[in-house]
């Protein structure tokens, strides 16, 4: 890890000399339903199995993947988390230019700075919400030869739809296209939006089970893309790059498919509810305003005269973490993100939100 990442609830842990348990962590985008119920039965039974050494290839996770997926299984590769692949591509793929489209998730940068490749950013504008510019990103593409895309974005929450998506692959067929779609699973039709079943040689899919199924410690991924472009990446993965454990877990939800998609459907459901509770709650706070999306968290933006860090340090002080977006690329020190947790959890939060801004009102003298 090269430093662009959020909260640690082990340092504020330390620092508030508590438990991480005892931390309410918003700042984690997983799935607010928790783990997948029956994984840790699962685990339970399988302990024994670290004794031995893991698949050295993965194959049984990649069979299980690309039968789920009706894929062909040497377009497939499983690795340790996602993460693996974000810092092997940019070497595997022998990147010279890259473009990210901003504000987004640290790592991308993070791996072709590792790499010393260059990057640029192409910002998405605020006063749209910042849903990306397709048009703008389209003209400058002849410049790069590899682009990242997030969809749904972190920590926007913005999605391209997969259609408009698609043209803009076709239409560049030079440019790789790097879309990451770890969040995707918890948008309503997400599976409509998905690159996965594009036969485009310059589309590379990343696909996580960790946020959707909130077994980000178990670190498995995976990474779908032309034969032309897996065979290279394969040879930058080190042997046993995923886990006993997270072999056997990967392996059940890949197989069960009426248990997984029940989940899933009522994930979007309790997301879409919850969402709505949180911004209502939070209309109280004068100048706060939120950006829509369709990813677990909603990104918020503080009134002028704000600052994020001072919100997050008062909340972090009754061990409540949340996201400030002050480092990513692109946003200031107004913006903050909160990820959906259980009904207690998340008015909690809106509780400790508004009691900030009343205290903030009244040293301003109420003429802010």
């Amino acid at each position: 890890m090269i430093g662009g990442h959020g909260g640690n609830i082990f340092a504020l842990a330390s620092a508030l000399d508590c438990l991480p348990a005892e931390i309410s962590d918003f700042s984690s985008n997983i799935n607010p339903l928790g783990m997948f119920p029956e994984i840790e039965l699962l685990l339970g039974q399988n302990l024994q199995a670290v004794m031995s050494l893991p698949e050295v290839d993965n194959r049984r996770v990649i069979r299980a993947f690309s039968a789920h997926y009706h894929i062909p299984e040497d377009r497939v590769l499983a690795g340790n988390g996602t993460t693996q692949f974000i810092y092997a591509l940019p070497k595997a793929l022998k990147t010279e230019k890259a473009l990210i489209l901003a504000p987004t998730y640290a790592d991308y940068a993070d791996g072709c700075r590792l790499h010393e490749v260059s990057w640029e950013w192409l910002f998405a504008s605020e006063d749209e919400a910042f849903n990306p510019d397709l048009a703008a990103l389209s003209k400058a593409l002849d410049r790069y030869d590899t682009v990242y895309i997030c969809n749904p974005n972190n920590p926007t929450g913005c999605l391209v739809p997969g259609r408009s998506l698609l043209e803009l692959c076709q239409q560049h067929p030079e440019t790789r296209f790097i879309i990451d779609e770890s969040y995707l699973p918890f948008a309503v039709d997400g599976q409509d939006h998905s690159l996965l079943h594009s036969d485009l040689a310059n589309v590379v899919v990343l696909h996580s089970l960790s946020k959707i199924f909130g077994i980000p410690g178990l670190r498995v991924g995976f990474i779908k893309a032309a034969p032309s472009i897996i065979k290279p990446l394969e040879q930058h993965l080190p042997p046993w790059s995923v886990n006993t454990l997270a072999q056997v877990v990967a392996g059940f939800l890949l197989s069960h498919d009426e248990l997984t998609g029940e989940f899933i459907m009522r994930t979007r459901d309790y997301l879409a509810s919850e969402r709505r509770l949180l911004v209502e709650r939070l209309h109280t706070c004068e100048g706060l305003s939120h950006f829509p999306g369709a990813a677990p968290f909603i990104l918020f933006r503080l009134p002028d005269g704000l600052q994020a860090s001072g919100l997050c340090r008062q909340l972090a002080s009754q061990r409540i973490l949340i996201r400030d977006c002050t480092n990513f690329i692109g946003l200031d020190d107004r913006f903050f993100r909160v990820s959906l947790k259980s009904p207690e959890a998340n008015r909690l939060v809106s509780q400790k939100i508004i009691q900030w801004f009343g205290r903030q009102d009244r040293l301003a003298g109420g003429n802010r």
